[in-house]
């Protein structure tokens, strides 16, 4: 005997589309965005909060789209990191080489853009808070820092020596 989910009709605002979708109830924002949507951006990494490789913004903040139901999403401004396609953050990770793989880099990029946007002037101990809710395993997070600082446009301490 086959259990037969019930799906539910949701309309999502994502990168400044509206998006419809017959999802389930227990569906993460994760899993609508890549399996009914194709945005593949966010990318399942812990699956639980952890790791960040799954951030997108909301609302203009950041937030780990994994532990996030769809229909929690409904009625919200969702951005993905294809969403911000040549943006500056994404700039600044390619000119500092700040990423290896890259399978975590999505998610630091919408993770820095929620930074710069709610805190334009931030401080080493604010980027450094920042940063924290991410997780890269390939590479140093001089780079990362590197790419933030860049987007700031302030220099970093290493400019000093």
């Amino acid at each position: 005997m086959s259990m037969k989910y019930n799906r539910i009709p949701v309309t999502l605002k994502v990168n400044r589309q509206t998006k419809n979708a017959d999802i389930r109830t227990a569906d993460t924002l994760l899993d609508v965005l890549r399996e009914n949507f194709g945005l593949t951006g966010s990318k399942p990494g812990c699956l639980n909060g952890d790791c960040g490789s799954c951030t997108v913004l909301i609302d203009g903040c950041p937030m780990k789209s994994c532990i996030m139901l769809g229909l929690e999403a409904a009625g919200r401004e969702i951005v993905t990191v294809e969403g911000l396609r040549g943006s500056p953050v994404q700039r600044a990770f390619i000119e500092n080489n700040a990423f290896q793989c890259g399978y975590c880099t999505p998610g630091f990029i919408m993770n820095i853009e929620g930074l710069i946007r709610k805190h334009p002037d931030a401080d080493d101990a604010v980027i450094e808070e920042w940063l924290q809710s991410n997780i890269c395993r390939c590479t140093s997070y001089q780079e990362i820092k590197a790419a933030v600082y860049a987007v700031l446009g302030k220099e970093t301490r290493e400019d000093h020596k």
